[in-house]
């Protein structure tokens, strides 16, 4: 049997492993040559999975000429820890021949200092692109932009646009298509490459450029860019401020890297993780992290607990309520986990608005009464079989229902109050689910037991 060719994973994994027994064994030649002929990215990526005395030693062999592009594809926790490391000047040469978005990203972990330092050492066009950069939200389509672009004006033609390219020499990287503006700079729409290279020479620009290619507006915020992208099937996109004056674009590369972020979000917030936390970032660093919703959580747990405690006597008389007490838990969890869930991914991609709330709480509620009379009943006849009791099994029945119904409503309204208190819903809203579904399932089932069996 022919032996499958390795994936890029696996490719990966065997590299960093050659990469750590040359840091290991002291051949450092060897080292410093396996790293450099990787691409900056693939260093990143090497460099974040290694432990701090093992990531230090590797830094220090990369070539400098390599110093700037990796530390932008660096997570932040990372970038950070090695930024502390290096020196005023080492930055600085680091910077020098960077995109301005790149840049942009990389200036908010620096000190002040280093800041202005870097300033000073460009020039007056490329320091007021990069003021034009950070004027915006770093999440927004302007925080997002490079200003590197090429336009031309909608009243010379074809040939004399391609004269003007063939002078110029290259393009900006990811150039599909050239950005048409009037004599103000205000952006009148895009000459995709393809168009230009197949146009009549004695063409006017303005006869062939794609005017339903509009521009984004600097202020919209990256999860809508990387909407636009996706609907619009874009490689890049023109960036205009309020009076349509062309900025900069954005290209498919900065819009990946927003997906991935939207990606990995959700599941580290519901753990109470940072984004781009460092997996091998200081013990005491990351229990400082953690805590906080460690604690959090204990406070929820504890107001289960004391609701539980207020039934102390029934739970004594009535043994079988502690026993079924994690089933009526676990399903309004699962339940409400489900809704919660696809709410907060509604939210994201602009589909959940104030509009269709209401209509989405009754089709949650509606969900909830159907699957918690089928489990209810599934739950009830087991239960009448352990215990022997159509009491105690009509008393689960009713607790699941009761809590589904709440866990739905939970889902539903928790992820939307939290946005509108600009908390993020996924950070906070497994936290908040959680304690409603214990408080609500355990007072339903051992408040029914006490009615009903005591």
């Amino acid at each position: 049997m022919n032996a499958l060719p390795d994936t890029p994973r696996t490719d990966r994994a065997a590299r960093l492993a050659s990469l750590r027994d040359a840091l290991a064994s002291g051949t450092l030649r060897g080292a410093r040559r396996m790293i450099n002929a990787m691409h900056p990215a693939e260093i990143a990526g090497l460099l974040e999975s290694l432990p701090p005395p093992q990531r230090e030693l590797a830094w220090e062999l990369v070539d400098p000429e390599l110093d700037g592009d990796v530390l932008v594809e660096l997570a932040e926790d990372v970038r950070a820890e090695l930024l502390r490391e290096m020196e005023t000047h080492e930055i600085v040469a680091a910077t020098e021949g960077l995109d301005v978005d790149d840049l942009a990203d990389l200036l908010g972990d620096l000190p002040e200092a280093v800041t202005r330092q870097v300033l000073r050492s460009m020039d007056h066009q490329d320091r007021v692109r990069l003021t034009t950069v950070l004027g915006y939200a770093e999440d927004s389509a302007g925080g997002l932009m490079n200003t590197d672009t090429v336009s031309v004006r909608p009243d010379v033609t074809v040939g004399v646009v391609l004269r003007y390219l063939r002078m110029r020499g290259e393009l900006p990287e990811r150039t599909d298509c050239l950005f048409v503006v009037d004599r103000h700079d205000q952006y009148l729409g895009a000459l995709p490459v393809t168009r230009l290279l197949t146009a009549d020479e004695d063409d006017l620009v303005t006869d062939v450029l794609d005017r339903d290619i509009a521009g984004i507006a600097a202020a919209t915020p990256a999860a809508e860019v990387a909407r636009l992208f996706e609907d619009r099937d874009l490689v890049s996109a023109a960036v205009v401020d309020d009076g349509r004056r062309l900025l900069g674009r954005i290209t498919i590369d900065d819009v990946l890297d927003i997906v991935r972020e939207q990606a990995e979000h959700p599941m580290l917030a519901a753990a109470g993780l940072e984004d781009e936390e460092d997996v091998f970032a200081g013990v005491r660093r990351s229990a400082r992290r953690r805590s906080l919703w460690l604690g959090i959580n204990l406070v929820t747990a504890f107001l289960a607990a004391w609701v539980v405690g207020l039934f102390e006597a029934t739970i004594d008389k009535v043994v079988a309520l502690a026993v079924l007490m994690p089933v009526v838990a676990s399903m309004g969890g699962i339940a409400g986990t489900q809704t919660v869930t696809l709410i907060i991914r509604g939210i994201a991609l602009g589909q959940v608005q104030s509009s269709n709330a209401r209509w989405l709480f009754f089709k949650e509620l509606g969900v909830a009464a159907l699957n918690g009379l089928l489990w209810a009943v599934v739950v009830g006849v087991t239960t009448w079989l352990w215990f022997g009791s159509w009491t105690i099994a009509a008393v689960i029945f009713a607790a699941i229902l009761i809590n589904l119904a709440a866990a739905a409503i939970a889902g539903v309204l928790i992820p939307l109050s939290l946005k509108r208190l600009r908390i993020d819903p996924a950070l906070a809203g497994g936290v908040i689910l959680t304690t409603v579904t214990d408080v609500v399932g355990f007072a339903a089932l051992l408040g029914l037991g006490s009615l009903f069996l005591v």
